[in-house]
């Protein structure tokens, strides 16, 4: 990995933070300015102390600290009850504050997207970004209206973003995207308790070590005065404030812009964003660097190239890959970099480097890390793909990738387990089987391939 760009000081108020030096650390060590910056946001002005955000510090004495250890009534869920009996015992065996746990147990009650008695929980497993073609994902996740609040909010926290970029180096577009995707801009962090969450995750089973794991996190940020046992509201799956994090994440890497004490990811937006751009940078970031780039490819390219696998970007140039619009990459020609085609070898092709990994932390789907890079350029003021996406060629359903992995299977091409995504795997195994039978290799999983496969399998 090469290191990470000096960051320019290219920002209209630099002077007024000429004492901070931009630095990725972990925790970034508090410095002063001269007198404070002011800086505006929904809840009214404010004045930064002139400390670079860090790690919250935490309000001792807190009153979530105190109060009823039991004993718990029904929540009318046996199952639910006898969990929370066990777990509580181990969760005070562990050292845990008693009036914690019961504040975050008391009322937990069942939800049906966990526990309902039909098994009917398919749509919260049904996420959009695995679940839709990419095309009509990013028609609701890469929209004008995002473009537009975007750049408000851009300029509307102007010197929070100064103070985010030169103290983590993460770019403001980037964490913009991130802040979009996650709840549109904190216009929606979900009306869930993150306890009674957790709590019902764990009773479903499916992922009890996880859920309780996450549970103990709530407690130490209610134990070390980070945030208070009130705030602690999520959406369906736990993840915390406006920029959606899991309880463990947060103790991580949550921050406290403005030195209070706490790191209220829920009201506070420069303390969410720097929150984010924290865990970005922890996960690698690199400043001024793409995520990926768009490109067009020679006359017969063998697109059995786009296989996962890393090149550098100087390989990839001896092939013919360009920019599709013109111009270098803006990276190194010694940079890594994969072959991405989201949609066969049609539609939109893209060299993704690094910082494409770094968005996947949030989220593992490439369909949500792509929708993050279209944001970003956007509001930077460049608007994609340039390329159409092929809308004409049938995508399959979940039935049919499943009978195009058992056919890949039966012909001796490894698609894995016959699950109905069409995975990295899935790819692979067709990709494998397109070149030897003479065919664009490319890995698409459409109604064309499946025909193909099937066809092979019946001679």
């Amino acid at each position: 990995m090469n290191e990470m760009k000096t960051i320019p000081y290219r920002w209209a108020i630099a002077a007024t933070f000429g004492a901070f030096m931009g630095a990725c650390a972990a925790t970034p060590q508090a410095a002063t300015t001269d007198g404070g910056t002011v800086y505006t946001t929904n809840s009214g002005t404010t004045t930064n102390s002139g400390l670079i955000p860090g790690d919250p510090t935490g309000v001792p004495n807190s009153a979530d600290l105190t109060g009823p250890a039991g004993p718990f009534t029904s929540s009318g869920h046996a199952e639910m009850d006898a969990w929370r009996d066990d777990f509580t015992a181990r969760a005070r065996a562990q050292g845990h504050n008693p009036a914690v746990v019961y504040s975050l147990l008391a009322n937990i009650s069942p939800l049906s997207i966990y526990l309902d008695k039909d098994d009917n929980r398919s749509g919260v497993a049904s996420q959009a970004e695995f679940a839709k073609p990419v095309w009509d994902y990013l028609s609701t996740a890469v929209t004008d209206a995002r473009f537009e609040t975007g750049a408000q909010k851009l300029a509307e926290l102007g010197p929070v973003f100064d103070v985010i970029e030169q103290t983590y180096g993460v770019n403001r577009e980037a964490v913009s995207a991130i802040w979009a995707m996650e709840t549109n801009f904190g216009g929606y962090i979900g009306d869930f308790d993150a306890a009674n969450t957790l709590a019902n995750m764990a009773v479903e089973g499916r992922r009890r070590s996880f859920a309780e794991g996450e549970l103990i996190a709530l407690m130490k940020i209610v134990e070390q005065g980070y945030a208070r046992r009130a705030q602690l509201g999520s959406g369906w799956a736990g993840a915390m404030g406006q920029t959606q994090f899991m309880p463990t994440t947060y103790l991580s890497y949550a921050q406290d812009f403005d030195r209070d004490g706490l790191s209220d990811v829920w009201s506070s937006a420069p303390d969410a964003l720097a929150s984010a751009a924290h865990y970005l940078a922890s996960s690698g970031y690199r400043f001024d660097e793409p995520w990926g780039v768009e490109v067009i490819t020679p006359s017969g390219f063998d697109w059995s190239m786009a296989d996962g696998n890393d090149r550098r970007l100087s390989t990839w140039k001896a092939f013919g890959v360009s920019p599709i619009r013109g111009g270098d990459f803006g990276v190194e020609d010694s940079d890594y970099a994969e072959l991405w085609l989201p949609t066969g070898a049609t539609g939109p092709k893209y060299l993704l480097f690094k910082n494409f990994d770094v968005f996947k932390t949030y989220n593992r789907s490439n369909s949500y890390a792509l929708a993050v890079g279209l944001l970003a350029d956007g509001l930077a003021g460049q608007y994609g793909p340039v390329a159409a996406w092929p809308k004409d060629i049938t995508r399959l359903n979940n039935g049919e990738v499943k009978q195009l992995q058992a056919a890949l299977n039966e012909l001796g091409y490894d698609a894995g387990v016959v699950d109905g995504i069409a995975g990295t795997g899935t790819s692979a195994a067709l990709r494998k089987f397109q070149k030897a039978n003479g065919l664009l290799a490319d890995g698409y999983a459409s109604r064309p391939a499946l025909d193909q496969v099937l066809a092979r399998l019946r001679s």
